[in-house]
């Protein structure tokens, strides 16, 4: 009978459910990361990813000027588009803007970085003045640009005409922004300003991440200086490089300000590259302007991918 009283020891757990608390936790641990990464992942999407389906979507799509939507327009809007005579000269001289400006920009700041990276007096002053395009609005430095290159009492006027160099044009005011090749070559120039301090900052801190030991081992084997650029900045630098250019390129590809600015893309369409065309064309059909923002993305993803592969840049990461 005493016996019958004691507490009974409880059953040993099974192994099945001491086991059942192990999935939970492990996908908790697993999951955990989603809480770091989930904003950026959303943002993601709703900035990025949303509005190119919605670019997609428009673009096959019949819209009025007035921004309702008819119907659908299937293929007919990038028929059209590919119709526009202007089209052609367009996409040439998007191609010549892109190529050029960043080109120029990577050469120019290539030069400027290995300036910034010697010691000298003030070179943290003109380090700071070197940010100074970059911080400014790009709308306004074109405005000024404008102002600058005004035929009638614009400073680049009155320098050249005071030292006596209006003469070449047979002219006594030159209208650079009145003429395509000049027009252009102006806002390249421009162009090529507002992308140096990003690219050069970019290829500065490149050149500042090179140990001094790999320079001092090549001078003891009598290396010269075109040797120590050439076969020890230059190879080094290169991650740094890749980065700077492949975002020139999609800045510079996509730029609106500077052209719309200066020149509105005109005289008629003489300077318009691909964005301004394309916000020309939003003006009375939208369906065309979305299907050119479609070819758009798609050049900027090929221009990428090309660059990318010819510059093995997998090998560079790595």
């Amino acid at each position: 009978m005493t016996s019958s009283l004691l507490p009974t020891a409880a059953p040993p757990a099974s192994g099945h459910s001491r086991r059942r608390g192990r999935p939970s936790r492990r996908f908790i641990r697993r999951a955990a990361p989603l809480a770091w990464i989930g904003p950026a992942i959303i943002l993601i999407v709703i900035v990025v990813l949303l509005p190119v389906v919605v670019m997609i979507q428009s673009s096959l799509q019949k819209i009025s000027p007035d921004g309702f939507v008819l119907g659908s327009a299937g293929i007919n809007n990038f028929i059209t588009l590919f119709g526009e005579s202007a089209l052609s000269g367009v996409l040439l001289r998007t191609v010549i803007w892109t190529v050029g400006v960043v080109a120029v920009t990577m050469v120019i700041s290539l030069g400027l970085a290995q300036l910034f990276n010697a010691r000298f007096p003030g070179r943290r002053v003109a380090r700071w003045a070197l940010i100074v395009p970059w911080a400014s609005s790009v709308m306004m430095t074109a405005l000024i640009f404008r102002w600058a290159l005004d035929p009638n009492n614009g400073v680049v006027n009155v320098v050249l005409h005071d030292v006596g160099l209006l003469k070449a044009f047979n002219s006594n005011e030159a209208d650079w922004l009145g003429r395509p090749v000049s027009a252009l070559a102006w806002m390249m120039v421009v162009a090529v300003f507002v992308s140096l301090p990003f690219s050069t900052y970019a290829l500065l801190s490149g050149l500042q991440s090179i140990p001094e030991e790999v320079y001092e081992a090549a001078r003891i084997d009598g290396a010269s200086y075109w040797k120590l650029y050439t076969g020890i900045t230059l190879p080094m630098i290169r991650p740094a490089i890749l980065v700077a250019t492949l975002i020139n390129v999609i800045n510079v590809f996509n730029s609106f300000p500077i052209i719309w600015e200066m020149t509105r893309g005109g005289p008629g369409y003489s300077t318009s590259t691909s964005t301004t065309f394309m916000f020309t064309l939003k003006q009375s059909y939208i369906g065309e302007s979305a299907a050119l923002s479609v070819i758009n993305f798609a050049m900027v993803i090929v221009i990428v991918l090309v660059y990318l592969r010819a510059t093995h840049w997998k090998e560079q990461v790595d």
